[in-house]
C-alpha cells in the first residue's frame, strides 16, 4: 500500500453539523501508506536546509515528528493554550467552526532558524497563518509550509501570509 490517498475518509457533521471532516488516521494506521505520506511531505524540502519543523497540534505532531526525522531537523510543537511550561508566545485565530489559539515556548528557536510549518489539513488557512505569526514572533526564517491535504474549495492558500512556498501532498 503506497497509494496513501485512497485511505483518506470523510466524516460528516464532525466536529459539528455541516462540517465534513477529512480523517487522515487510516493513513497513519497503515505502515506503508504512512511512510509514503511522509515521503510525499518531505520531498519538496530535502535540500532546503531546515533547522526545525514547527508541528501544529494535534495531528500535525503525528506528521511533524517523522518529517523532522526525515529532514534531519529538530521538532518544535505548536500547542493549544495551557500545555507548555515556561514563558510562551500566543496567537489567537478563527477556525471555520469557531476560534482557537496556538502557543510556542518563547525560547524554542534561535533567531534566524530556518523552519518548516507542518499540519495535516489546510482548510480555511487560519491555523497555518497563526503558526506563521508564531514563527515570526520567534524571529525564525520561514522556509515554507507543508500539509498532507489541502481543501482547495475553502481557499486557505489565499491566507498564507508570506512569500515562502506552501506545498500540499494532495489537493482536493
Amino acid at each position: 500500500m503506497t497509494d496513501w490517498t485512497r485511505l483518506l475518509r470523510d466524516i460528516p457533521d464532525f466536529p459539528k453539523a455541516g462540517i465534513r471532516f477529512k480523517d487522515v488516521m487510516p493513513v497513519l494506521a497503515e505502515p506503508r501508506a504512512f511512510a509514503a505520506a511522509i515521503a510525499a511531505l518531505a520531498a519538496p524540502w530535502r535540500i532546503a536546509r531546515i533547522d526545525a519543523v514547527l508541528a501544529i497540534e494535534a495531528r500535525g505532531f503525528l506528521l511533524g515528528a517523522p518529517l523532522a526525522h526525515a529532514l534531519g531537523a529538530g521538532l518544535v510543537p505548536l500547542r493549544k493554550p495551557g500545555k507548555l511550561p515556561g514563558a510562551v508566545r500566543e496567537v489567537r485565530y478563527a477556525l471555520e467552526y469557531g476560534e482557537d489559539a496556538l502557543q510556542v515556548q518563547a525560547g524554542a528557536l534561535a533567531p534566524g532558524a530556518r523552519v518548516l510549518l507542518v499540519d495535516d489539513v489546510l482548510a480555511t488557512g487560519g491555523t497555518l497563518a497563526a503558526a506563521c505569526a508564531l514563527a515570526q514572533q520567534l524571529q525564525a526564517e520561514i522556509a515554507g509550509a507543508g500539509v498532507l491535504l489541502e481543501l482547495a474549495a475553502l481557499g486557505g492558500r489565499a491566507r498564507w501570509p508570506v512569500a515562502a512556498p506552501l506545498h500540499a501532498a494532495l489537493v482536493v
